[in-house]
Protein backbone atom coordinates (compact mmCIF):
# COMPACT_ATOMS: atom_id res chain seq x y z
CA UNK A 1 0.00 0.00 0.00
CA UNK A 2 1.41 3.49 -0.86
CA UNK A 3 2.37 5.58 2.12
CA UNK A 4 0.25 8.49 2.06
CA UNK A 5 1.76 12.01 3.03
CA UNK A 6 0.11 14.46 5.16
CA UNK A 7 -0.06 17.95 4.86
CA UNK A 8 0.40 20.37 7.20
CA UNK A 9 2.21 23.87 7.68
CA UNK A 10 1.90 24.52 11.87
CA UNK A 11 2.51 22.15 14.85
CA UNK A 12 -0.98 22.70 15.77
CA UNK A 13 -2.66 20.79 12.96
CA UNK A 14 -0.03 17.60 13.89
CA UNK A 15 -1.80 14.63 15.14
CA UNK A 16 -0.93 10.86 16.52
CA UNK A 17 -0.05 8.57 13.52
CA UNK A 18 0.48 11.11 10.74
CA UNK A 19 2.87 10.61 8.21
CA UNK A 20 5.00 12.99 7.55
CA UNK A 21 8.45 13.83 5.30
CA UNK A 22 11.33 14.78 6.54
CA UNK A 23 15.01 15.70 5.96
CA UNK A 24 17.45 14.67 8.84
CA UNK A 25 19.00 18.05 9.93
CA UNK A 26 21.33 16.77 12.75
CA UNK A 27 22.26 13.06 14.51
CA UNK A 28 22.70 13.11 18.22
CA UNK A 29 23.95 9.68 20.53
CA UNK A 30 19.87 9.76 21.47
CA UNK A 31 18.27 9.96 18.15
CA UNK A 32 17.81 12.31 14.89
CA UNK A 33 17.30 15.81 14.35
CA UNK A 34 14.68 15.84 11.90
CA UNK A 35 13.36 19.41 9.80
CA UNK A 36 9.20 18.95 8.76
CA UNK A 37 9.18 22.24 7.16
CA UNK A 38 7.06 23.17 10.37
CA UNK A 39 8.13 25.92 12.88
CA UNK A 40 9.70 23.19 14.98
CA UNK A 41 12.07 20.21 14.33
CA UNK A 42 10.46 16.89 15.58
CA UNK A 43 13.01 14.31 17.01
CA UNK A 44 13.21 10.26 16.26
CA UNK A 45 14.69 8.21 19.29
CA UNK A 46 17.52 5.43 18.62
CA UNK A 47 14.72 2.73 19.48
CA UNK A 48 12.22 4.41 17.15
CA UNK A 49 14.20 4.36 14.29
CA UNK A 50 14.35 0.52 13.07
CA UNK A 51 11.93 -2.26 14.21
CA UNK A 52 15.38 -3.95 15.39
CA UNK A 53 17.99 -2.74 18.08
CA UNK A 54 19.73 -0.09 16.48
CA UNK A 55 23.57 0.68 18.35
CA UNK A 56 24.33 4.35 16.54
CA UNK A 57 22.36 6.42 14.97
CA UNK A 58 24.12 6.97 12.02
CA UNK A 59 23.98 3.51 11.01
CA UNK A 60 20.55 4.28 9.66
CA UNK A 61 20.67 8.13 8.69
CA UNK A 62 22.75 10.81 8.24
CA UNK A 63 22.57 14.50 7.58
CA UNK A 64 20.64 15.64 4.31
CA UNK A 65 18.92 12.55 4.28
CA UNK A 66 15.07 12.07 3.61
CA UNK A 67 13.29 10.20 5.84
CA UNK A 68 9.57 8.80 6.43
CA UNK A 69 8.03 9.51 9.79
CA UNK A 70 4.98 9.36 11.72
CA UNK A 71 3.69 11.24 14.53
CA UNK A 72 4.02 9.81 18.04
CA UNK A 73 2.98 12.53 20.68
CA UNK A 74 3.05 16.16 20.15
CA UNK A 75 3.18 19.14 22.55
CA UNK A 76 2.54 22.54 20.47
CA UNK A 77 2.76 23.85 23.62
CA UNK A 78 6.29 23.12 24.46
CA UNK A 79 7.31 23.07 21.01
CA UNK A 80 7.86 19.29 20.92
CA UNK A 81 7.15 16.74 17.97
CA UNK A 82 8.09 12.82 18.91
CA UNK A 83 8.29 10.98 15.37
CA UNK A 84 9.01 7.20 14.44
CA UNK A 85 10.45 6.10 11.32
CA UNK A 86 8.41 2.36 12.48
CA UNK A 87 5.36 2.38 10.76
CA UNK A 88 2.59 2.29 13.42
CA UNK A 89 0.06 -0.04 13.31
CA UNK A 90 -3.47 1.35 12.14
CA UNK A 91 -5.04 0.10 15.75
CA UNK A 92 -2.62 0.48 18.58
CA UNK A 93 -3.63 -1.84 21.26
CA UNK A 94 -4.93 0.35 23.57
CA UNK A 95 -8.11 1.30 20.90
CA UNK A 96 -9.10 -1.81 20.92
CA UNK A 97 -12.29 -3.25 23.00
CA UNK A 98 -14.24 -6.26 23.01
CA UNK A 99 -17.60 -6.29 20.47
CA UNK A 100 -15.89 -3.69 18.17
CA UNK A 101 -16.56 -5.18 14.41
CA UNK A 102 -13.67 -4.74 12.20
CA UNK A 103 -13.05 -5.66 8.53
CA UNK A 104 -9.53 -7.32 8.22
CA UNK A 105 -8.02 -10.11 5.44
CA UNK A 106 -7.21 -14.04 5.93
CA UNK A 107 -3.39 -14.25 6.49
CA UNK A 108 -2.91 -17.60 7.72
CA UNK A 109 -5.00 -20.85 7.63
CA UNK A 110 -4.83 -24.14 10.10
CA UNK A 111 -7.17 -26.65 10.74
CA UNK A 112 -8.56 -24.79 13.79
CA UNK A 113 -8.94 -22.08 12.41
CA UNK A 114 -7.78 -18.74 10.31
CA UNK A 115 -5.46 -15.54 11.54
CA UNK A 116 -7.39 -12.27 10.60
CA UNK A 117 -4.97 -8.89 9.90
CA UNK A 118 -7.57 -6.33 11.48
CA UNK A 119 -4.98 -3.48 11.32
CA UNK A 120 -3.71 -4.08 14.84
CA UNK A 121 -0.35 -4.70 16.12
CA UNK A 122 -0.62 -8.85 15.79
CA UNK A 123 -3.38 -10.94 13.60
CA UNK A 124 -6.44 -12.10 15.45
CA UNK A 125 -8.04 -15.68 15.87
CA UNK A 126 -10.90 -16.57 14.11
CA UNK A 127 -11.57 -20.31 14.99
CA UNK A 128 -13.25 -22.71 12.77
CA UNK A 129 -16.16 -22.71 15.58
CA UNK A 130 -16.54 -19.04 15.45
CA UNK A 131 -17.10 -18.80 11.79
CA UNK A 132 -20.74 -19.97 11.98
CA UNK A 133 -23.96 -21.11 13.81
CA UNK A 134 -23.58 -24.67 12.21
CA UNK A 135 -20.85 -26.89 12.39
CA UNK A 136 -17.67 -26.31 10.21
CA UNK A 137 -15.05 -28.70 9.62
CA UNK A 138 -12.54 -27.03 8.29
CA UNK A 139 -11.90 -23.21 8.00
CA UNK A 140 -11.79 -23.92 4.07
CA UNK A 141 -15.14 -24.52 3.47
CA UNK A 142 -15.63 -20.75 4.91
CA UNK A 143 -12.72 -18.69 3.76
CA UNK A 144 -9.68 -19.01 2.04
CA UNK A 145 -6.28 -16.71 2.21
CA UNK A 146 -6.71 -13.36 0.99
CA UNK A 147 -10.68 -13.24 1.65
CA UNK A 148 -11.85 -9.84 3.01
CA UNK A 149 -13.99 -10.66 6.21
CA UNK A 150 -16.03 -9.47 8.89
CA UNK A 151 -15.75 -9.87 12.41
CA UNK A 152 -16.31 -8.66 15.97
CA UNK A 153 -13.19 -9.01 18.95
CA UNK A 154 -14.48 -11.58 21.10
CA UNK A 155 -12.08 -11.57 23.76
CA UNK A 156 -8.70 -9.76 24.60
CA UNK A 157 -5.74 -10.60 25.98
CA UNK A 158 -4.14 -7.65 26.50
CA UNK A 159 -0.92 -9.34 28.48
CA UNK A 160 -0.40 -11.94 26.30
CA UNK A 161 -1.39 -10.13 23.06
CA UNK A 162 -4.14 -12.30 21.64
CA UNK A 163 -6.99 -11.47 19.79
CA UNK A 164 -9.97 -13.57 19.48
CA UNK A 165 -12.27 -13.31 16.83
CA UNK A 166 -15.59 -14.50 15.64
CA UNK A 167 -18.16 -14.22 12.58
CA UNK A 168 -20.95 -15.08 14.46
CA UNK A 169 -24.21 -12.76 14.00
CA UNK A 170 -22.84 -10.05 12.61
CA UNK A 171 -24.17 -10.54 8.73
CA UNK A 172 -27.77 -11.31 10.64
CA UNK A 173 -27.65 -8.02 12.82
CA UNK A 174 -26.73 -6.28 9.84
CA UNK A 175 -30.10 -4.22 8.20
CA UNK A 176 -31.72 -6.21 4.84
CA UNK A 177 -31.36 -3.70 1.52
CA UNK A 178 -34.25 -2.19 0.53
CA UNK A 179 -34.83 -2.46 -2.83
CA UNK A 180 -37.16 0.19 -3.08
CA UNK A 181 -34.80 2.54 -1.07
CA UNK A 182 -31.94 4.69 -2.05
CA UNK A 183 -28.75 2.25 -1.02
CA UNK A 184 -27.26 3.66 2.23
CA UNK A 185 -23.57 4.29 2.18
CA UNK A 186 -20.95 1.54 3.67
CA UNK A 187 -21.29 1.66 7.58
CA UNK A 188 -18.02 2.29 9.66
CA UNK A 189 -16.77 0.38 11.85
CA UNK A 190 -17.41 2.43 14.46
CA UNK A 191 -20.95 2.67 13.34
CA UNK A 192 -21.12 -0.96 13.31
CA UNK A 193 -20.03 -1.47 16.84
CA UNK A 194 -22.52 1.13 18.01
CA UNK A 195 -25.31 -0.55 15.84
CA UNK A 196 -24.31 -4.50 17.33
CA UNK A 197 -24.63 -2.55 20.73
CA UNK A 198 -27.87 -0.74 20.09
CA UNK A 199 -29.41 -4.06 18.90
CA UNK A 200 -27.93 -6.03 21.97
CA UNK A 201 -29.62 -3.45 24.39
CA UNK A 202 -33.36 -3.81 22.46
CA UNK A 203 -32.90 -7.66 22.24
CA UNK A 204 -32.39 -7.25 26.29
CA UNK A 205 -35.27 -5.07 26.40
CA UNK A 206 -37.57 -7.81 24.60
CA UNK A 207 -36.14 -10.86 26.04
CA UNK A 208 -37.42 -9.22 29.72
CA UNK A 209 -40.69 -8.10 28.64
CA UNK A 210 -41.70 -11.67 27.47
CA UNK A 211 -40.56 -12.99 30.52
CA UNK A 212 -42.96 -10.57 31.94
CA UNK A 213 -45.54 -11.22 29.88
CA UNK A 214 -44.97 -15.36 30.78
CA UNK A 215 -45.23 -14.54 34.29
CA UNK A 216 -48.42 -12.74 33.80
CA UNK A 217 -49.59 -15.61 32.06
CA UNK A 218 -48.58 -17.92 34.59
CA UNK A 219 -50.51 -15.69 37.38
CA UNK A 220 -53.33 -15.74 35.65
CA UNK A 221 -53.85 -19.46 34.59
CA UNK A 222 -53.09 -19.91 38.54
CA UNK A 223 -55.98 -17.64 39.38
CA UNK A 224 -58.32 -18.86 36.90
CA UNK A 225 -57.68 -23.01 37.95
CA UNK A 226 -58.14 -21.68 41.92
CA UNK A 227 -61.39 -19.92 40.91
CA UNK A 228 -62.34 -23.43 38.88
CA UNK A 229 -61.53 -25.10 41.95
CA UNK A 230 -63.77 -22.98 44.43
CA UNK A 231 -66.69 -22.84 41.98
CA UNK A 232 -66.74 -26.94 41.54
CA UNK A 233 -66.67 -26.81 45.43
Amino acid sequence: MPVVYSQVSSINELQPKMCLKGVVKETQLYGAVIDLGLEYDGVVHISQLAPKRVNSVTDVVRPGDSVTVWVTQVNPKKGRISLTMVEPPAVEWHELQEEQVYTGTVTRMEPYGVFVDIGAERPGLLHVREMSEGYVRHPSEKVKVGDQVVVRILRLDRQRKRIDLSMKGIQEEMPEDDPGEEEEPARTTMELALYRAQQSRREKRQRKAQRRRLDFSEREEILERTLSMHRGR
